[in-house]
This record gives C-alpha cells, sequence and structure tokens, in this order.
C-alpha cells in the first residue's frame, strides 16, 4: 500500500500557503483615495496661493452648475480646468464627481499638463487607470508635485497645535500659527493635539495623524475660568479648560503668561514666563521689535499681545503703538513672547516718515543734515558724536554703523534740524523734534519724532491757506488733530517705526513754512478732537464740494459704520434734486448758479472733453469706446459706477478712485467756473460727474475737487466768512460729533 503522508506534505504545504496569501489580500482593507475636490485644492495651493486662485477667477464662468458653484472645492477645480490641468471628458465638473476618489489615470494628465517630467511619477498603467490612487501614493504623488512647480518653496512643513474649530460652515481653525483655512479637512477631532502639517500661507493642505495626545499652549494668558476651570486665551478665541491645578499652583500661575502643558485636552500644568522688560518702542515687525536702550529683539512664533487695563483683551501686533511706552514685553529664552498693554497713551507726539523730494518715494539713498545750533549724533551701540552749528553730516544707505540699528540726531538747545537733501515747496525744510535713520532694503528711512501740537502747527498751513477765516483754520485744525489721533492708533508704518508720512497719503507736513495765524488756530484748540459716541472719528476733509457732499459709503464700506459722514447739501435745494438720479444730477452738476457755501470757488463747476483714442489708451479689450453712462449714484450724486460700451464689449468701472483715473488724461484741458483753464491732471478732479457724448468726444461736467466725504475746506471757509465759528462749522460737517480733550486714551 502507498504512503500518502509524504505526497501530503509536499503538495498541502503550498496550498496552504497559497490559500493564507488568498487571505491575506482578500482580507486587506481596501485603502482610501482622495477626493478630486481635495486633491484639486492641494494641486492649486502647489501652484499658486488662495488668493490669486480667486482673482483668476473672478471674471471666468463656473463650469459647475447653478446651485453648486458655492461649494469650497469648485474654485479649484475651475482653476485647474480653466489652465488644462483637469477636463470636463476626463473630470466631469459636478459635485458628485468632486466628492468621489480621482483616479491614477485623471492624476497622469494633471501631471502631464503641469509638466512632462512630472508624467512619470504619476503611476498610471493599463491595469489602474480608472482606479482610485490611494491616499498615501497621492501624497508620494504630491512631493513630486512640489518639486516641479512650487520651487519658491511657498508650500512649508511646520507644527502647529489646534485650539478649537472655528464657526460651523466656515472652514476655519483656531492654531498655534493663527487662524487657519482647511477646507475640505475635518480638524473637529483634532482639539487639543499638534499635527504635523502641509500649509502655504493660511491655508492647512494636508495633516498627519499625531502621535500623541499631549499639547502645548504657548505665551497664553491664564485665569480663573467658572466651576473651577481656567480660562485661556489663547489664538485670538478664549477657552475654558478643565484642570488638576492645587489652589497654591492656581495663586502661582493665574494672570500671568504661561505655557500651559495638556494631556487629553485637560490642563496639567503651567510654566509662568516671568522676565519682563518695559522701553519705548521704535519700530515692531511680524517677527521682530525694536525697543529703545533694547535694540532689535525677535518675537517668537507665538508671539501674543494682550491688554490688561480697563478689561481684558487679546490684541495684535499692530496695536503695540510705536514712540510709546505704555507696553510691557515678557521675554524668554532671547524672544519677546508677549507684549502686555498695561495703560492707555497720551497722544502727545507723532511719528513721520520724511519722503524724498517730490514725495516719489519713503526712501533716500543718503541724507544730508545740519542744525543752526548743532546737534548730538547717537548711534546703535551708544556711541555719540556731536556736530557743530551749521555744519554738514553726512549718511549713506551702505553706512555701516546702521546695520547695528538706528541713529538718533537730536538739535542742541532748542534748533531744528535740516535735511539739506531735501527739498519742499518752503526751501530745504527743518524739523523740530529728533530725527531717526534707519537702513532698510529700499534705503534709508527718516522719521521725525515731533510733538502732536508743533506737528499740526506744520499741517494746517500746509493743508489751509493761512490767509483764510480764522474759524475755518480752527475747524481744519481739529480735523488734523482728530485724523492725526486717528493715525497714531493705526500705526501704519510700525516696521519702519512711524505712524504716517509727510505726503497727500496722509497730511501733508511741514511743505509750507509756519504761519502765526495757524499757530494761532492750533494753539486755540489745543487737545481738541471730534468724537463720536466717545471713539475719535475719521475726519475726512477735501478741497471743494460740487454743492453736496456723499457719505462714508465713498469707499465701498457700510454708510452706517460712519453715520456722522453724512450727504449735505451746501446750500438750499429749492429744485427737490434727487442728486442719485440721473437727470435730477445732470440738471443740477449743470447749474453754474448753484449758491453754496464754496460756489465761487473756481472748481466749483469745471468742464473738460475726452476722446475715445483717449479712453482706449486705458480702457483695454472692448475696442472702439462708443458709450459711457453712470449706471449708479452714491450719496450726494457721486458717481459709484460706470459702464463703458465698446465695439468689441462692455466693461463695467465701480469705485470713485478708479472712475477719476479711468476717466482722466494729463492731455485733458480743464475749464473752471471763473473761465481760467488747467492741464496736466491725471485724474478727474472729482467724481460728481455728468457725462455727454458728442460724436467720438464725451463732454465730461463735474463740480468739485477730491474725494468728497466730510469737511469741504472752502465751504468751511464760506461758512466762516458768513459768521459761522468752528464748532458750527465741525457740526455741519460731521452729523452728530462732539468736540472732546484727546490728551487721553
Amino acid at each position: 500500500m502507498k504512503d500518502w503522508k509524504p505526497i501530503c506534505w509536499i503538495v498541502g504545504i503550498p496550498v496552504l500557503i497559497l490559500a493564507l496569501l488568498i487571505g491575506i489580500v482578500l482580507c486587506e482593507p481596501v485603502q482610501d483615495g482622495i477626493t478630486r475636490g481635495q486633491a484639486a485644492r492641494a494641486a492649486v495651493l502647489a501652484l499658486v496661493s488662495k488668493e490669486e486662485c480667486e482673482g483668476f477667477l473672478e471674471e471666468r464662468p463656473s463650469c459647475f452648475k447653478a446651485g453648486e458653484t458655492e461649494e469650497w472645492y469648485v474654485k479649484y477645480m475651475d482653476y485647474l480646468y480653466g489652465n488644462g490641468y483637469l477636463t470636463e471628458e476626463l473630470t466631469p465638473a459636478t459635485a458628485e464627481s468632486a466628492e468621489d476618489y480621482i483616479t491614477y489615470g485623471e492624476v497622469e494628465w494633471l501631471a502631464g499638463a503641469i509638466s512632462s517630467q512630472l508624467k512619470s511619477k504619476a503611476r498610471a498603467t493599463v491595469n489602474n487607470r480608472e482606479k482610485p490612487i490611494p491616499e498615501d501614493e497621492w501624497w508620494l504623488f504630491y512631493d513630486s508635485l512640489l518639486n516641479t512647480a512650487d520651487s519658491a518653496g511657498q508650500v512649508e512643513e511646520r507644527k502647529l497645535t489646534v485650539y478649537a474649530p472655528g464657526a460651523e460652515g466656515s472652514w476655519k481653525v483656531y492654531t498655534s500659527a493663527g487662524e487657519v483655512d482647511c477646507e475640505g479637512l475635518a480638524l473637529e477631532n483634532y482639539e487639543d493635539r499638534e499635527l504635523k502639517v502641509l500649509c502655504r500661507g493660511s491655508s492647512l493642505i494636508h495633516f498627519e495623524e499625531p502621535e500623541s495626545n499631549k499639547a502645548v499652549y504657548e505665551n497664553v494668558w491664564i485665569t480663573a475660568g467658572e466651576n473651577g476651570d481656567c480660562l485661556v486665551y489663547v489664538g485670538g478665541i478664549t477657552k475654558q479648560i478643565k484642570n488638576s491645578f492645587s489652589e497654591k499652583e492656581k495663586a502661582q500661575w493665574y494672570d500671568q503668561i504661561v505655557d500651559l502643558y495638556l494631556e487629553n485636552g485637560k490642563a496639567k500644568k503651567a510654566v509662568v514666563k516671568s522676565d519682563r522688560m518695559q522701553g519705548r518702542v521704535l519700530a515692531v515687525g511680524s517677527d521682530f521689535i525694536e525697543i529703545e536702550g533694547q535694540g532689535v529683539l525677535p518675537l517668537s512664533p507665538v508671539f501674543q499681545v494682550f491688554k490688561t487695563y480697563g478689561g481684558f483683551e487679546k490684541k495684535k501686533t499692530k496695536d503695540i503703538l510705536v514712540g510709546y511706552d505704555n507696553q510691557e514685553f515678557v521675554v524668554c529664552d532671547g524672544q519677546v513672547c508677549a507684549a502686555l498693554i498695561v495703560r492707555g497713551f497720551s497722544a502727545d507726539r507723532i511719528r513721520v516718515m520724511i519722503m524724498d523730494t517730490g514725495f516719489r518715494s519713503l526712501f533716500h539713498q543718503s541724507a544730508v543734515l545740519s542744525c543752526d545750533k548743532g546737534m548730538v549724533l547717537t548711534w546703535a551701540d551708544g556711541g555719540q558724536e556731536e556736530i557743530a552749528a551749521g555744519e554738514e553730516f553726512s549718511v549713506s544707505a551702505g553706512e555701516a554703523r546702521l546695520a547695528g540699528g538706528r541713529l538718533i540726531a537730536e538739535p542742541l538747545e532748542d534748533g531744528e534740524i535740516c535735511v539739506n537733501s531735501v527739498e519742499r515747496g518752503q526751501g530745504i525744510p527743518s524739523y523740530e523734534g529728533r530725527l531717526e535713520i534707519s537702513a532698510q532694503e529700499e534705503g534709508l528711512a527718516l522719521v521725525n519724532e515731533v510733538p502732536l501740537e508743533d506737528y499740526l502747527k506744520r499741517v494746517v498751513p500746509s493743508e489751509m491757506p493761512a490767509s483764510y477765516e480764522e474759524e475755518a483754520l480752527k475747524a481744519q485744525a481739529v480735523c488734523a488733530r482728530t485724523y492725526a489721533y486717528r493715525q497714531i492708533q493705526a500705526n501704519g508704518y510700525c516696521q519702519y517705526g512711524a505712524h504716517v508720512d509727510d505726503s497727500t497719503t496722509y497730511q501733508v507736513y511741514n511743505n509750507i513754512a509756519t504761519d502765526s495765524r495757524t499757530d494761532r488756530a492750533v494753539e486755540e484748540t489745543k487737545g481738541q478732537i471730534l468724537t463720536y459716541e466717545g471713539e475719535p472719528v475719521e475726519a475726512f476733509y477735501f478741497s471743494t464740494s460740487c454743492g453736496a457732499t456723499t457719505d462714508g459709503g465713498i469707499w465701498g464700506g457700510d454708510p452706517d459704520d460712519v453715520p456722522y459722514l453724512k450727504s449735505k447739501f451746501l446750500g438750499d435745494n429749492p429744485n427737490g434734486y434727487n442728486l442719485k438720479n440721473n437727470v435730477d444730477f445732470d440738471n443740477f452738476i449743470r447749474d453754474k448758479n448753484y449758491k453754496a457755501y464754496d460756489s465761487d470757488y473756481a472748481l466749483f463747476r469745471w468742464e473738460t472733453t475726452t476722446t475715445s483714442e483717449i479712453l482706449e489708451q486705458k480702457v483695454t479689450g472692448i475696442g472702439t469706446v462708443e458709450s459711457i453712462e453712470v449706471t449708479s449714484r452714491g450719496a450726494g450724486g457721486i458717481a459709484q459706477e460706470l459702464e463703458i460700451v465698446g465695439s468689441d464689449g462692455v466693461k463695467s468701472v465701480t469705485g470713485q478712485s478708479r472712475i477719476r483715473t479711468l476717466l482722466g488724461s494729463a492731455s485733458l484741458t480743464i475749464k473752471m467756473k471763473n473761465g481760467k483753464t488747467m492741464t496736466g491732471q491725471e485724474t478727474l478732479p472729482s467724481a460728481f460727474i455728468s457725462i455727454e457724448k458728442n460724436g467720438s468726444s464725451f463732454r465730461i461736467y463735474g463740480g468739485g475737487y477730491g474725494h468728497g466725504a466730510g469737511m469741504s475746506q472752502n465751504g468751511a471757509q464760506g461758512m466762516a466768512k458768513e459768521g459761522k465759528d468752528y464748532r458750527q462749522i465741525l457740526s455741519f460737517f460731521y452729523d452728530g460729533t462732539k468736540i472732546t480733550d484727546g490728551e487721553k486714551n
């Protein structure tokens, strides 16, 4: 009888192994893929930023049908369709398609459309072309995509801690890197966890599963919450967090800047950061702060700003006021971890960037200083030198000693520092206070720190003729002070150590010499600012009205946000004009006999003629300009929207500034109300306009000079001539405001 045992072993073992292999294959879970929407977003963010993607699509119709275009993925897939990286034949533009997995074949098409070299990385074969690409393979491919498409390294790998999800449906999440956009990514289950992520700017692209249930909240403010919880101010939000702190630990840790250690969402311990530094801030940027006497210090990547007086608030880096010392700084390991705004500020000085000759640039290649009383120079390393009276001192952008920080020039006695390398309307300008010079990438930045009231004495004559009525000058002084006050708070040039510059971008400063009449207007209104419900107002002003002003919606915002900027007639309205109506406005703007407070001024009414040829230099892509119509008017009749019809298309233009720029040209001759003409104006005097076609030409009837919101300076002069005082003038132009003392905030 034959022995079958050896045969069974020989045959059975391979069969058993094969069965096990088949079982493993059949039982192995199928890997998830990545949806087309998620893949499209990741691919686009390797190529451009979210903002660039949205800009590309502004005037392009969506490939998706109505009802689906609001989905988060639409813009990314539309971008890929628009650039040929996807095709609707291969990848239909539907919600169902976008929410299903992308295939090997589609990835191959995308790769080949971006780069022929990238196509080989897609790993598509005859057998898998229609199959979803597993998620881990997609991210392997994405590494190759970044190497090809993101040579500048805009997509970065970093670690961040998730603090909390944003509002429902917002696709936002609060993190240690700030508020980030996480479209298509569900992060609700990762609160209080540290993630390794890929980001482009504030857009989170991909994250890996966290390895730990622990997290550290760096540089947070902690205080007592409800029911024994601690209240933590972190990443722009406040959180109630469970904790296991003893009463002794709470007494040590609360109301401090700490690093807070969490496990499973519960606070375990806090490490207090107690080292403090004080000093006047000279400049503050996104990653540094310069403190007088301390030099330039780096900011922690998780830098925080808090207001601790009069009610605790989370603030922003731009709220750290340059030129003031109302902050304390928490320092650890050579970095500034947090700024604590511990008291209000007295708006007693302002810091002004001095532009070059002609106000062309904020920066100078060199600077030449002198002082009639002599001056002292202090370098960043503490070295000092004295410059004799009348002697010139020169410094260039390449000065080695500026590499260590800013140079400070201060006059001896009560002298003024002349900047001999700059020319202004008055000639060579001189400045009270001190001048600071710092080296920037673009050249030298010159900053004049000056008492606010002295600043105003050099603003008012540059903004309004000193010969104007005393009450008009006082009104101008209060407006200028209010405007300056808000600009100090706005901290516009904080990275250079300044609040404003000396050009028309803010208020013209020191272009015209001081005058005793404007000095007196400043002195007699000392400290006075305009407020609405206790807050300083946007005290906009302009040269001349058309007989009416516009409201606070002129720059596209909600006029209800600035209720004191209302549209006002500067004269009577016996005809009952509704200036938002084209017919009424056309009649109004052609009426040269309309009487208003500023109707005696030359630019109260003006006219000019432009042509299709001139317009076509700025209005491109629509062929020969055939008609122009004001399709929307704002308060006071100001043109808000134009429709320009050409032989090959139509273009709409919105906003008073864009309308003035588009219709203006230095070649136009503008005839004013007094019969005189002016030329060389690149923009129209105002957007209070009516347009009439005459053959291939367009006659523009206009009125006023400036944006038209707030106070008409010539209107204020007219009111003063009629006996109105500055309080009545300001009350007229800024509805519901009060004049208050602005020295303390």
